[in-house]
């Protein structure tokens, strides 16, 4: 950026009201940890477990380890500046955060496009499951997840470090993102502004089109299986994945849905508290706790650490 003022923003974060920063903190670093927690788990399991090495658990994975990189891009400086009440940061280290908070989040969103082909893929076609989504292809598919995710940001962030800092040096936002941004600079922001919108409904609309006929050709498929068991358990299968789908795409369509300008700002940090902090942390819990295989991996991981920890007291 060029900038020969201001070196340094200061971010409002959530609130002025000195009364809930401690409850914002408690919260923040209760749902961070617990995310972390969660997120580490369900990587720890996918790598060690061999009942889950299929390619479901491979792009769970990965996208356990985006959630992680997502939501410490963010919520960990502002709990700093919670805890010591400095709200200022570098323009460096701001750059950096626009940076990785948007290619983390459009990663996310080509790992839920890839991961609805992945269940398409064995409930339409079981028979060609293996030969379909074998190793390369999976790796092929979470590497063009990452190459799409840097492809879509740097040409917005090309011309965003291009902008001019005048007057302003406040932040209306918890951590730095583009939008914020835009709106205190003394540059001509138009050309930067459609090319985020055109970005942003690029990677909204190719990866919920994706999703959409996924989900379409897997429902068809679903309702022509004779017995009633055998639907429950292909809708059980799915049910995890839909759950995360509806709460990312339902959160970043809620931010167009705003009553007034005034109270747009107010709406847009509860939705991205909701995407950096709670969805994060929500999301382990989803697929553990209604994945019978992961729950199984878990109890028997849990019990190999007790048996080894019961063996070296012994020793």
């Amino acid at each position: 950026m060029k900038n020969h003022t201001i070196t340094t923003f200061i971010l409002l974060g959530l609130t002025d009201d000195p009364h809930l920063q401690i409850p914002i903190f408690i919260f923040l670093f209760f749902t961070y940890m617990l995310s972390i927690t969660g997120n580490m788990t369900i990587i720890f399991l996918t790598l060690f477990d061999c009942h889950l090495k299929t390619p479901m658990y491979f792009f769970l994975q990965n996208f356990a380890l985006v959630e992680i990189s997502f939501t410490s891009a963010c919520i960990p400086r502002y709990l700093y500046n919670i805890a010591t009440g400095d709200r200022s940061i570098t323009y460096s280290v701001c750059v950096i955060q626009v940076f990785f908070t948007d290619i983390f989040g459009v990663i996310e969103f080509f790992l839920l496009a890839i991961m609805s082909y992945d269940r398409y893929v064995a409930i339409c076609k079981p028979l060609h499951y293996v030969t379909i989504m074998n190793r390369r292809v999976c790796r092929n598919l979470v590497f063009c997840c990452w190459l799409a995710g840097l492809m879509i940001i740097l040409p917005p962030l090309t011309l965003f470090l291009n902008l001019k800092f005048c007057d302003s040096n406040v932040i209306d936002y918890f951590f730095c993102d583009a939008s914020p941004i835009l709106k205190i600079s003394c540059s001509d922001t138009w050309l930067i502004e459609q090319l985020v919108i055109v970005c942003a409904v690029l990677t909204f609309i190719l990866t919920l089109m994706c999703v959409i006929l996924s989900y379409t050709h897997i429902i068809k498929t679903i309702v022509r299986f004779p017995s009633a068991q055998q639907r429950k358990k292909a809708f059980s299968t799915c049910s995890s994945h839909m759950i995360v789908v509806s709460i990312a795409y339902g959160s970043c369509i809620f931010i167009y849905i705003k009553p007034s300008a005034k109270e747009s700002v107010a709406i847009n940090k509860g939705v991205a508290i909701l995407i950096t902090s709670v969805a994060p942390m929500l999301n382990p819990f989803i697929y553990t706790l209604r994945n019978k295989q992961v729950r199984q991996a878990f109890s028997d991981s849990f019990k190999n650490l007790a048996l080894t920890y019961s063996e070296v007291k012994l020793i």
